[in-house]
């Protein structure tokens, strides 16, 4: 007899339970939300002109087709979205010149800011000051000498395989400065095991774009130590560096970590006043 009873509940409850869920709205309802409101329409517009119907395109398909990046608040996932509107970098992943990397940090899932090597490249090419910026894989039999030295670096060779074995980077400024940089495959692990959040987590864009994170450690490395480091650059480093102090310090480091660096206004970096400045002026971690 009790039947028809617990039947009843239990068909109330799935209704109060289903009211409830339909009064809470979604993550990417809440994402739409602020994408519509009037203030961020305002601001896209006034930072992108046309092309902000395309950006708020672009973190819809963001948000939406990336379960880890759900899982984070939206309002900070917009905000992390606006660091590459400041810098004018659309986020598309496909195009790699910048991420919102998901990660756990104190337990919650928050949301990052990462710039792609691509993106550091278009920066450094804003500035005006350099004549070639290079930047690439080194395969299995093309690597001949690096002069640790003089920073010369020979990869003349021929490749003998598809094998991955390391990752160069190469600037040269319009006055006739130029360096190269090279690191081995298991240097750039060994530095990410360090220094990286997103690859110590096992983060999908170490897993599935490790060649173009390596390329970026070195990029990044490189201008870093040796090149001219506009406003904006600046700004890219800093801002997806600024959680990574722990990190280093977890480690036990006293060593520079990732995001520092010598902060020198664009003034102070003129092209004429380029020179080779020494390792300890410079930071030495380079994850995205």
């Amino acid at each position: 007899m009790n039947t028809p009873k617990n039947t009843a509940n239990t068909i109330t409850q799935a209704l109060q339970h289903k009211e409830t869920a339909e009064k809470t709205p979604s993550k990417a309802s809440i994402m739409n939300a602020i994408l519509n409101k009037d203030s961020t329409k305002k601001l896209l517009e006034n930072s992108l002109k046309e092309n902000a119907g395309a950006f708020s395109a672009a973190v819809i398909d963001l948000y939406n087709t990336d379960t880890y990046l759900q899982q984070c608040d939206p309002q900070e996932v917009f905000g992390e979205c606006l660091k590459a509107v400041s810098l004018k970098l659309p986020i598309n992943k496909q195009l790699g010149f910048a991420y919102i990397v998901p990660y756990k940090k104190n337990g919650k899932p928050t949301p990052q800011f990462q710039i792609g090597y691509k993106g550091l490249i278009q920066l450094a090419m804003r500035t005006g000051v350099y004549k070639h910026i290079n930047a690439g894989v080194v395969y299995e039999g093309e690597f001949k000498s690096y002069d640790k030295l003089t920073g010369a670096l020979d990869i003349s060779g021929e490749a003998t395989s598809d094998k991955v074995v390391g990752y160069f980077a190469y600037i040269e400024t319009i006055n006739g400065f130029s360096k190269a940089l090279y690191w081995t495959k298991e240097q750039v692990i060994k530095h990410a095991s360090r220094y990286s959040k997103s690859y110590a987590s096992g983060s999908d864009i170490w897993k599935n774009n490790f060649d173009e994170m390596a390329i970026k450690t070195v990029v990044r490395n490189l201008i870093s130590k040796w090149g001219v480091m506009s406003v904006e650059l600046v700004t890219a480093i800093t801002e997806e560096s600024k959680d990574f102090a722990d990190q280093a310090v977890k480690h036990g480091s006293d060593a520079a970590f990732e995001g520092t660096f010598e902060d020198k206004t664009a003034e102070q970096q003129a092209p004429e006043d380029i020179k080779a400045r020494s390792g300890e002026e410079a930071c030495t971690s380079m994850d995205t």
